[in-house]
C-alpha cells in the first residue's frame, strides 16, 4: 500500500453532472442574495466567476478566501465580506438543492474504510474554492466524513489551486508526506493527474472523466471507481 491517499471530491469521491450542478448552485445562490444584496442575478455570477477564477490563478500570494471575497466585491462594486456569515448559512441550507446534480457511488467509502483500517493517510484534495462548511457538505453527500480525512483543502486554508503544482507542494508540506509515497486520485486529467510531474503516482477515475484535451491516458492507472476499488486498492 502507498502510505498517502489524496482524493479529489467533484467527480471522483462524488459523481457528479457539473452542468446541472453549476445551474442549480447559481440558481439557488441568486434567489437568496440578489435580493439581499441589491444586485442583479447576472452580476453575483460574474462575481462568483471572477472570485473563482481569481483563486485558481492564486500563486500562494494570500489565502484563496482573501482574495476570492476581494475580487466579488470589486465586481459587485460593494463590501461583500460582511455578507460572508451569511454565505456559509447559505450553504448549510440552501445548498442543498444542488444535490439534484450528484450522484452516488458505494466504493467511495468502501474504499476509505479500506486504507483507514489498513492504516493509510487520507487527505482530501478537492481544489480549494469553496468554504469548509461547502465542502463538508459535499463529503457528506458521498456518504464519507471530513472526519475520515487528515486534511480537507478549503478556500479558508490554502493559497493555491490546482493545477499549480504548489497545490501539491503545499499538501506534502502541511501533512509532512513525500510524492513518491502517495498517490493522488482524481477524475480530472489536467488537475489532478499533473501530479505525477512532483512524484505522485495517480489514478484516473473515469465515472465523471474531464479530459478537455481529448488526451490519450491509456498509459496512466484508470478505471470506474469500482475497478479502483476491486481490481487495484484491494489488490496491493
Amino acid at each position: 500500500m502507498y502510505k498517502n491517499y489524496l482524493f479529489d471530491l467533484d467527480g471522483t469521491l462524488l459523481p457528479m453532472d457539473m452542468d446541472k450542478f453549476i445551474k442549480l448552485y447559481f440558481g439557488s445562490l441568486c434567489k437568496r442574495f440578489a435580493p439581499v444584496l441589491g444586485v442583479e442575478s447576472d452580476t453575483l455570477v460574474k462575481a462568483v466567476w471572477k472570485g473563482t477564477g481569481a483563486m485558481t490563478n492564486n500563486n500562494s500570494s494570500c489565502l484563496n478566501k482573501d482574495i476570492f471575497w476581494r475580487i466579488a466585491s470589486q465586481e459587485c462594486k460593494m463590501d461583500l465580506t460582511p455578507y460572508i456569515e451569511q454565505f456559509d448559512d447559505y450553504y448549510s441550507n440552501e445548498f442543498i438543492a444542488a444535490k439534484q446534480a450528484v450522484g452516488f457511488t458505494p466504493y467511495a467509502k468502501k474504499s476509505i474504510e479500506f486504507i483507514k483500517k489498513n492504516g493509510g493517510r487520507l487527505i482530501a484534495a478537492t481544489n480549494p474554492i469553496f468554504p469548509a462548511v461547502a465542502t463538508k457538505r459535499r463529503l457528506e453527500w458521498a456518504g464519507v466524513s471530513a472526519d475520515d480525512f487528515e486534511f480537507v483543502s478549503t478556500y479558508e486554508n490554502s493559497c493555491c489551486c490546482k493545477p499549480n503544482l504548489k497545490y501539491f507542494e503545499f499538501i506534502c508540506e502541511k501533512c509532512g508526506i513525500k510524492p513518491e509515497e502517495s498517490i493522488m486520485i482524481g477524475n480530472d486529467i489536467d488537475e489532478d493527474m499533473c501530479s505525477e510531474k512532483l512524484g505522485f503516482d495517480t489514478y484516473l477515475i473515469t465515472d465523471c472523466i474531464i479530459n478537455r484535451e481529448n488526451r490519450d491516458y491509456s498509459k496512466l492507472k484508470h478505471g470506474t471507481f469500482e475497478e479502483f476499488y476491486k481490481n487495484f486498492l484491494c489488490a496491493e
